[in-house]
């Protein structure tokens, strides 16, 4: 399975955690909002200047600038 960065990711598509880079707070912060491995993330809409972009994540909406969601690796979901 490619493995591609959150960032990466366009308006309606969607993929599974499948791992977060980084360290110290920033990266417990997104542990602990949802961000683990094979949790499913889907692109809802990007700000105009596509920065920062709202994604959907266990049923809750969250927003995260285009350099921190490139710390966020996901794999294709299952069958795609």
């Amino acid at each position: 399975m490619p493995i591609r960065a959150l960032s990466d990711l366009k308006p309606g598509e969607a993929g599974v955690v499948a791992r977060v880079l980084g360290d110290g707070p920033f990266r417990q912060r997104l542990l602990e909002m949802g961000l683990t491995r094979g949790a499913r993330v889907e692109v809802e809409k990007t700000a105009p200047l596509r920065d920062p972009i709202e994604y959907l994540l266990k049923g809750y909406h969250v927003s995260l600038r285009k350099r921190e969601a490139a710390l966020i690796l996901l794999q294709d979901e299952e069958g795609d």
